[in-house]
C-alpha cells in the first residue's frame, strides 16, 4: 500500500508544484481527490480480504497454543504424576469447546475491524501532510521525505498491534483451555529482562488470582500478557496439588 500511495501521490504533487511554489492559485483540491480516489481503492481491498486475514491470524494462534499446551502437558516426566492428574479429571481432551469456540470468533471480528481500521488512519495521516506541504509551499522532495518517515512510523505501530493481538489471543485461549480442564487459579509471573517493565506488574510477581476475572491492578481487572507490550505470563494451580 504504502509504494502504491507514494508513487501516486508523487505524481500528482509533481503535476501540481509549479502551482504550489508560485503560491498564485490552490491545488488542494486536486490533491485530495487523488487522495480520495486511492483511499476508496485500499479500502475496498482491507474489506475485502480483512475476514479472511483474521480467520488465518485466528487458526494460527489455535494451532501454536494448541500444540504448546500439549508439549507442556507432556513436560510432566513423573509417571505417578500424570496418573494422578487423570485420577483428578485432568486428562487432556483438546477438543474444540463452546467456550474456546467464543473467544476464537471474538478475536476473529475484532481483527476484522483492526485491519479494516488501517487503511482510514493512515490515509487520514497522509492526507494531513500533503495538506500542509500545499500551505507552506512546500517541494515534491520535503512531502517524499515526510511520506517516508510516517510510513515507519505506520509499520512500527502495525508491529505492535499484531505483537499484542498475538499475545492476546494465545493468553486467552491457552486460559479458556485450561477453565475447560477445571483449573480455575492461577500465579502471575512478571516476566525478567524487559527494558521498561510496569511497576505494579512486577509486584504482581507470585499473587494468585481467579482465571475468570484476573488480577485488580492500576484500577483494573487485568490478565498477565493482556496489556500492550505486557510478556507476564502465570503458572495454572492444580488445587488438589496444594
Amino acid at each position: 500500500m504504502q509504494h502504491s500511495v507514494k508513487y501516486w501521490i508523487e505524481a500528482e504533487y509533481k503535476k501540481q508544484e509549479p502551482v504550489i511554489m508560485a503560491d498564485d492559485a490552490t491545488p488542494a483540491d486536486a490533491m485530495a481527490r487523488a487522495l480520495r480516489k486511492r483511499f476508496n481503492q485500499w479500502q475496498r481491498n482491507f474489506n475485502r480480504d480483512a475476514k479472511k486475514l483474521a480467520e488465518w491470524f485466528t487458526r494460527q494462534n489455535y494451532k501454536y497454543t494448541e500444540s504448546a499446551f500439549k508439549d507442556s502437558w507432556r513436560s510432566y516426566k513423573s509417571q505417578k504424576f500424570q496418573q494422578k492428574l487423570e485420577e483428578l479429571g485432568f486428562a487432556i481432551d483438546l477438543k474444540m469447546t463452546p467456550a474456546l469456540k467464543n473467544v476464537m470468533k471474538s478475536f476473529v471480528h475484532e481483527n476484522v475491524n483492526l485491519i479494516k481500521s488501517i487503511p482510514e488512519k493512515y490515509f487520514t495521516e497522509v492526507e494531513g501532510m500533503v495538506m500542509r506541504s500545499v500551505r507552506s509551499g512546500r517541494d515534491l522532495s520535503y512531502l517524499s521525505d515526510e511520506l517516508e518517515y510516517r510510513y515507519g512510523i505506520t509499520r512500527r505501530r502495525a508491529i505492535l498491534i499484531a505483537r499484542d493481538q498475538n499475545n492476546k489471543a494465545t493468553e486467552q485461549m491457552n486460559r479458556t483451555r485450561q477453565q475447560d480442564l477445571g483449573i480455575k487459579r492461577g500465579i502471575w509471573k512478571h516476566a525478567s529482562g524487559v527494558k521498561e517493565p510496569r511497576h505494579s506488574h512486577v509486584e504482581a510477581e507470585g499473587k494468585i488470582f481467579d482465571l475468570d476475572k484476573g488480577l485488580y491492578i492500576d484500577g483494573k481487572w487485568t490478565f498477565p500478557g493482556e496489556d500492550i507490550n505486557c510478556h507476564c505470563y502465570y503458572r495454572p494451580i492444580i488445587e488438589e496439588f496444594l
